[in-house]
Order: C-alpha cells, then structure tokens, then sequence
C-alpha cells in the first residue's frame, strides 16, 4: 500500500528542461516541422530582401510564418488569443522556435509584422517552397488536375452595404479586428446608446449601387437559389487529383464568373505544362470556357449541365474511361475547402480587403496540405 503524497507546490529556482524535450517524440507535428522549415530555409534569401539591414530587429519571418500555421492547425480564432497560447502552451513555444523563457510579442507588434509579409507574396511562395521539396514533388500529379470555387464571408455586416455616394451615418457597420475602424462618428443617430436602426424593407440593392463600407472589396452573392445573400469573397483552388494537394490558389470578387475567369489565371500559370485534364462542375459547363480550355491544350472534364440547355461537352469527351475518373476524384476538392473552413478559420475571414484575405487563404490552404503530407510521405 503506497503512502500518499504531499499536495505542496514546488517552484525551483532554475529549470533545465526545453521545449524540445517536452513534446514527445511521436507527435505529429514533428514531421509537420521539418516540411516547414525546409521550405522556410529556401525563402531565406527571400526574406532578406523584404527588410532593412539597419534599425530594430523584428519579429523573425520564420517564426511569424510559423505561429500562423499553428493558428490554422489548432483553429485560434485571431491574433490575440495566438498570442495569449504561445504564453502557456510549451508544445505551440516549441513548434514556433521559442525558448521557455523567450517573451512573447505584443499582438499590434504581430499583425504588422505579418503584414510586411504580405507585401512579398510570402504566402505563395511558401506553399511553392513546399511543394517543391523532392519528396513531395514526386507524390504530384502532373497530368490530372481539378477545380473549384467557394464563398467566403467577408467581415462586414449588412448594414454597413450603404449606397454609392450616399449619405453616411445611417447605421454603424460591423469593424474587423485589423481595418482600422474607429468609434462612430458623434453625428451618427443613436437609440438608447444603440446604433440606429436600419430598415431595409423595400429597398433595392445590388453592387452595382451599394457598396460596403467595411470592406469595399466584398461583393452581395449568393451561389445557389434558396440561399440567403451575403458579403463575401471567391475562393478558388486548383487541385492536383493523385493525392488531392492543392498546387495553386486564388481569390476574386465573387461574381458569376469569377470560377471560370480564376481557372483560366491559374491554368496559364502553370509552368511547362503539357496536356492536362481539368475536372470541374456543372458552374463550369460553357461553351466560351471550354473552347478557351482547349485552346490552352487543356482537355476539359467538365461535368454536364444539361438543364435547360445544351452542354458543350459532348462524347468526344465523356466516352473516355478518364472522364469518369476525374468527375469522382474532383470532388475531393470539397476536402480541402472544407478543412480550411471548419479548421482554417476561413469559413468568415477575420481580415478586410481582396489581399490580406489572399494572402490568407493561401497560407491556409499550406497548412491543410501540411497536414496531410505526413501520412502520404510516409506511405509512398
């Protein structure tokens, strides 16, 4: 029978113990981080260019990058409370590259830093850097590859989509964490200490004369009937359909013909490329874009959209084996979309504007490759 122990708290003076020792050795971050900072040494001279070689030092680009990979794979929802975890949480310290010890950065400090970032296009070029690796190169398609779209809510509210031009005041829109946005202005009507209210029975909006006042850059669109409108951006992926990685992002105004229009961008830049498959659904089922698809050597796997109306694929292309093939693999593009909406944080973006919301849906879409890579590694 043991004797029972002593609840006294015991606080020494100095600790030896590391970060690295505290995370054990089957954690599956490890081989997370080692992807991560291959691909980081490669961006090195990379980020030289983007800083001065005289003044205060900042935050380390390596170690920014790789907090906001940790704000993707374990769902922080924004900056501060990021912050508020690498304060605690030794396993977050670990991955980051801080000691025990090491202080953590004031979160003001973080987002400009992180937006100094954006203005190199890191994001991009990191999810280049990793796909680029050998080991990984090699588990890549490059002959089969699908597309899609999704919406992404923008961080503004209804009320602040006013008319162009309009009278302002006539409602408080919802502020993001990162625009800037000040208190209202004291002409602004107040009901109680309430903003006012807005009545939108009756009034007609489109974008075409209403804009939002929080984030110009979000577009009123709803994808399929039935739905409710919002403000929202497009994203867009291109997906290489061996082992599902993401090869290219992009995001647009969401309008009609943003997923068409996006596809054609990152198909015209891929490098070297030869003939390819493109699989994609119904909203890309038009005689304009498949006849742009063929002329950029780009066999289209198109679903057919035969309501209504004539699909301009036809047996010349459905009769093939592959064209099955591909329209039961591109649906695994929802994959990804769905990871980085349900863990990315990208379901609504935290951030305003087409190119902090760029750059962050880029980064994410990384760190969803990121977490897969591991399994597909270690099998091949």
């Amino acid at each position: 029978m043991a004797m029972r122990g002593s609840d006294v708290r015991t606080e020494g003076l100095f600790s030896y113990v590391s970060c690295e020792a505290r995370v054990p050795d089957g954690h599956p971050l490890r081989p997370i981080r080692a992807i991560v900072d291959e691909a980081l040494e490669v961006l090195s001279p990379e980020f030289s260019k983007l800083y001065s070689q005289i003044g205060r030092p900042s935050i380390p680009p390596e170690k920014l990058l790789r907090a906001l990979l940790v704000q993707a794979f374990y769902s922080v929802r924004s900056e501060r409370q990021l912050m508020e975890q690498l304060d605690y949480n030794l396993m977050f310290r670990w991955f980051v590259g801080l000691s025990m010890d090491a202080p953590i950065w004031d979160v003001t400090v973080f987002t400009k830093n992180r937006d100094r970032l954006l203005e190199g296009d890191v994001a991009a070029r990191f999810m280049a850097a990793v796909l680029g690796q050998p080991r990984v190169k090699a588990l890549l398609s490059e002959d089969h590859f699908s597309v899609d779209g999704t919406l992404i809510e923008a961080w503004a509210s209804m009320k602040s989509f006013k008319p162009k031009g309009g009278a302002e005041g006539d409602g408080q829109d919802g502020g993001g964490p990162d625009d800037g946005a000040g208190p209202a202005s004291a002409s602004a009507p107040k009901r109680n200490g309430r903003n006012a209210e807005r009545d939108f029975h009756g009034e007609k909006r489109s974008n075409d004369t209403h804009a939002s006042s929080t984030d110009p850059d979000a577009r009123l669109f709803k994808k399929a009937r039935g739905q409710a409108a919002r403000l929202c951006h497009m994203g867009h992926m291109l997906m290489e359909n061996r082992h599902g990685l993401i090869v290219d992002t992009m995001l647009t105004h969401a309008t009609g013909t943003a997923e068409r229009e996006a596809a054609l961008v990152m198909l015209e830049r891929m490098n070297g490329r030869h003939r390819i498959t493109l699989a994609a659904d119904k909203a890309y089922d038009v005689a304009d874009f498949i006849a742009k698809l063929r002329a950029l050597n780009v066999t289209p796997h198109v679903a057919q959209n035969n309501t209504n109306r004539r699909s301009a694929i036809d047996g010349r292309t459905t009769r093939h084996p592959g064209y099955v093939v591909s329209q039961r693999i591109r649906k695994r593009i929802e994959e990804g979309f769905g990871w980085m909406k349900t863990y990315g944080g990208m379901r609504k973006t935290r951030h305003v504007g087409n190119p902090r919301v760029a750059w962050t849906f880029t980064l994410t879409a990384a760190a969803c490759n990121l977490v897969r890579l591991p399994k597909l590694l270690a099998a091949a």
